[in-house]
This record gives structure tokens, sequence and C-alpha cells, in this order.
């Protein structure tokens, strides 16, 4: 039986998701002036919003490239230093020299050891292991890098499929260590969270028993189908060496979508170029407030200071929700650190076009409960106490010997951000805008002029629907004009949209050909831009309605079962 949320925070999602839908019709017929005044207001932000994504994407789009292209200059110059001794140094020879320094200063740095946990349940072992497998390239492997392959102990077979992954790269890494989470732990609901806590706590406790310093140790956050290059820690690396506080940062890279993206139906496509545009746009944060997607990577001590990720229900998204937690367990101490080296992943996909897109929608159900960090966010920027559960809350075990939590400057207290009251008003409407505008915009921006059309003009045979005292862009000019610039807004709101897909397309190509070193042909081309035909579509079907489900349970305390999109697998695929 369903039972009514106890967090009156729970019903604010929800009634922005009914009250907008309820409004569309009503609001005109019985407040029009306040609706014309609101809907003036939402497009003007909407539009406010989506040119200032366009600026940050196009922002981060030049990072990523020039990333890239200082990398490539430096492996050139390393294969001309290989090949001749005696080679003439030109012009164009020494911009490559200047990239190799800039590469080297990071590559030279052995100070971290890269904890990458890689959690799962029921995903091909094949899968698993190219995961891993692109990892054991990275020429460090053996030396710095420890592999947490956090299994869920329900999942059967369990232990085969991990014992075999060891055994196949017994030799290539610093440490491989397995975990099995238990699926009866008091407090926890089974998720990707609840697994990356039991696993950073447990795989990391064991790092540190074998002597491995705490403070080398960089948690990386993997999923079972992310492709990590060695740039990314590289960079991370070079992030690190150059913060003045490098504990207590998220390290963020892009999201990219390259491995079958010609495999699945367009709407798919479609839909995760949008989403790894958002999440490219929201990197190029000037302030360090933005949120990761999928891969990231903490420190171990900022993890194990705000009590590792939280294991709730409501902790689905765990990627934004721990950098919320970071945020606000540090007072702003902890910022977001862009790394501007791409992570391919792999779409949804399943046997059949219509399975397809049933396994895509069900993907992007779970990625919109994230919702539930709208009233986790609110209650920790109010400074009230939140339901979520995590290790400190859960009183399990210290993962090492007690040791104060603040043992250096650099996590030290006072170092807190001295103006958190205002980050924390940029926290909350960044989460706000996050959650909110897909709940709303798929209706308001379909609907909403088009119904306060028909109510202030009917057509012939229609109406009146308002008396004409009541009907205030006929009795007043200002509403007049207000209404005239409603509806040329609305004709410029997917103008952005489409700047950053134009921008998107010519970055595709530049890292496909230039970092992941694929031909012309095996890229997007010019006949690629007829995917977008089915953005409608796409739009509606994985934003619009799966974030309105997700809003609308807010009201309930039952919360879905973590379900994982099924992953078609084709073993040597890039």
């Amino acid at each position: 039986m369903w039972k009514l949320a106890d967090d009156p925070f729970e019903y604010i999602a929800p009634i922005v998701c009914i009250g907008s839908f309820i409004l569309m019709p009503l609001g005109p017929l019985y407040l029009p002036r306040f609706w014309i005044l609101f809907m003036a207001s939402y497009f003007a932000i909407f539009l406010g919003t989506q040119i200032n994504h366009l600026i940050k994407f196009h922002r981060t789009a030049r990072s990523m490239i020039k990333t890239i292209t200082d990398y490539n200059r430096a492996l050139n110059m390393e294969s001309k230093t290989d090949e001749k001794q005696d080679y003439v140094v030109t012009d164009n020879d020494l911009k490559d020299m200047e990239a190799a320094a800039l590469v080297n200063s990071s590559t030279d740095n052995s100070f971290l050891i890269h904890a990458i946990v890689i959690p799962n349940y029921s995903e091909p072992e094949a899968l698993i292991r190219d995961t891993i497998s692109h990892v054991a390239l990275h020429k460090k492997a053996r030396t710095n890098y420890a592999i947490i392959l956090a299994m869920e102990a329900s999942e059967a077979h369990h232990r085969t499929k991990s014992e075999n992954l060891r055994e196949h790269f017994k030799d290539s890494f610093l440490r491989f260590i397995i975990t099995n989470h238990p699926s009866d732990l008091p407090g926890e609901a089974r998720g990707k969270g609840s697994n990356i806590s039991y696993a950073a706590r447990k795989g990391c406790a064991e790092m540190i028993e074998s002597g491995i310093d705490k403070n080398r140790i960089m948690i990386t956050i993997a999923d079972s189908d992310s492709h990590i290059p060695e740039l990314y820690s590289l960079e991370v690396e070079k992030a690190f060496s150059l913060s003045e506080d490098p504990y207590y940062r998220v390290y963020a890279p892009p999201i990219f979508f390259g491995r079958n993206c010609f495999d699945v139906p367009a709407a798919v496509r479609v839909t995760d170029i949008t989403w790894s545009s958002m999440i490219m746009a929201n990197l190029s944060s000037s302030r360090g407030i933005g949120f990761p997607c999928s891969t990231y990577s903490v420190s171990w001590k900022m993890a194990d200071r705000v009590g590792y990720w939280d294991t709730d229900a409501d902790a689905v998204g765990e990627d934004m929700h721990m950098t919320l937690k970071c945020l606000f367990k540090t007072d702003g101490q902890a910022r977001m650190t862009p790394i501007f080296v791409p992570i391919n992943l792999t779409n949804v996909e399943t046997e059949g076009y219509v399975n397809n897109l049933k396994a895509r929608f069900v993907q992007a159900k779970r990625h919109y409960n994230g919702v539930a960090d709208v009233a986790y966010t609110l209650r920790q920027a109010l400074n009230l106490p939140t339901f979520c559960v995590d290790a400190n809350s859960l009183c399990l075990p210290p993962t090492t010997t007690p040791q104060p939590k603040i043992s250096d400057k650099k996590l030290d207290d006072d170092s807190s951000c001295t103006t958190f009251w205002l980050e924390k008003i940029i926290i909350v409407l960044k989460v706000l805008e996050t959650h909110f505008m897909p709940v709303t915009s798929g209706w308001l921006m379909f609907f909403a002029v088009p119904l306060m059309q028909f109510v202030f003009y009917p057509p012939e045979g229609y109406g009146p629907f308002l008396e004409p005292h009541a009907n205030p862009v006929l009795m007043s000019k200002l509403y007049l004009y207000i209404w005239n610039i409603l509806k040329v807004t609305t004709f410029f709101l997917p103008f952005p949209l489409f700047g950053t897909l134009a921008i998107y397309e010519r970055l595709h190509r530049f890292v496909d050909i230039e970092f992941f070193k694929k031909t012309k042909e095996e890229t997007r081309t010019m006949k690629n831009y007829l995917d977008y035909i089915s953005m409608p579509i796409a739009a509606w079907m994985f934003m619009t309605l799966p974030s309105n489900i997700a809003s609308c349970k807010r009201f309930f305390k039952s919360r879905d079962q973590y379900v994982v999109a099924e992953k078609v697998f084709v073993e040597g695929r890039n």
C-alpha cells in the first residue's frame, strides 16, 4: 500500500509537475494577467539559461579540443624523438615540445594511486573485461592503479564472473580487489550508490592495510561501459598537482557516446547527444559549482570525511548526489574541477527497435529519479536534517585506524567558503533548473502559447471565453505588448539548442578522428543531421514523460527498485 511522503519538501516536485500541467488551460481562463506575466518570465528565464548553456558548451568544446591537441602534439614529439636522433627541429616541433612539456609535467607525477571502482550488476562479463582492458593499457597501471570490482552479492554467479576477471588481469594492476555488496544491509537500498559506498570503503581499507598511503588514493567511479583514456588520469594528476586544495575537488570529465551510436535508433542517439551536451556545458562553471555524470574522481580523504556515498533509495543519482553532499558537508570548500577528456560510453542497446526504445525509457526513468535531490538540496541549504543514509549514520566500522578528520591545513575547517550563503543559492538554483526545466518545458513550450491564443482570440464559432473587460490583451496596451513579446520569445527558444548541436557535431567528429583514431567513414557525417528529425519524439519519450513520472512519485514513500538498462555488447567494438 502506498503512503504519502512524510517530508513536505518532497511535495515540491509533484506540485510543480502537476501545477504546470493544470495551469496551461486554467491559467488563461481564471488568472489571465498572472498567467501572461508568469509565462513571459518563464520563457525569458528559459531562453537566458539556454544561451548561457550554449556559451558554456562552447567553452568546454574549445577546452576539450585544446587538451586533445596538446596531447597529440606531445605524442607526436615523442615518436619523432624515438625515430630520429638527428632530427632537425622546426617551428611546428617547438609547439609540439611545449605541449609535450605540459603533458610530461603530469606524467612524471607518480604520487596518486588511482582506485578505479567499477560497480556492476548483471552486466556481460565481456563488457566489463573490455572496460578494464582499456585501463590496463595505461603506462602506470601496474604501479599506480587498483581495480575495485564492485559486485552485487544478489547477482547469480557473481563470484565466477569476478574471479574470471581477476585471473584475466592478475598481472596488469598494482591491486585487483573484488567486493561483494550484501543485499540485506540495514538502511540500504539496492543500487549503484550503495554498491559504490560499500566497494570504496572496503576496497580502500584493503589498500591502506596493504601499506598504501591513504593520502595518495584517488577514487575514480566508472560505469561498466566506461572507456577511460590514459589522458584522463594524467589530467587528474595535473589538476591535483596545480590545485591549492586538491583533496577537496570533484574531478569531472565530459561523457561521450561514440562506441555503438550507429547501432541504436536515432531517437536514442539524439537523446544521448543532448544529455552529453548538457553535461559538457555544466563543466564550464566559473565558481566550480557543477555536477559530474557517470565517471568522476574524488580523493579518499574527502570521501571518508563526508561519510562516503549515501546508500538509501533517494541517492539513486549518486554522481550528482555525492557532489552535493561534498559541497554541503564541507561548507562550500569542495569544488568541481573539470577534466576536459571525454569518457567514451555505450548507448543503451537491445535486440529490436521497439525494445531499444523501451530500454532507453527505463534508463530515463532511473535518471530522473534523481529529482529526489531537490528535497535533499533544500534541506541542506536551510541547515535542516536530511533523511539520507551513509556510512556514518549506519555506524559502520571505520575503514582505518581512527584519525583526526582534518590532518593538514588543506583539510582545515578554517578554509571553508566564507560566502557559502551565496554558493547555497547558486546550488539550489542549479538543482531546480536541472530537475524542473525537463518537467515543465515539454508541456509549456508546446501547448502554453497555443492555448493562450485560443482563449484570448478564440476562432469564429468558439467563445468568447473571457469577458472583454477581463481579457488583458484587449484592455491593456502593456499586457498586449508583453503578449507579443512572449510570442516572439517562443520562436527563439530552440535556437540556443540548435547552436549547441552544431558545435557538438564538429566536436564529435574531432574527438572520433583525433582522439579515438577513427576514420572519417566511422564517425558522424552530414547525413546524421537527419537524426534530429526525431528530436520531438526523443524529447517527449525520454525527457518529458519520465521526468514527470519521477516527479509525481515523490508524493509517496514507496520507491522503485533499481533496474539496470539492458546492454548488448559486441567484443572488439571501439
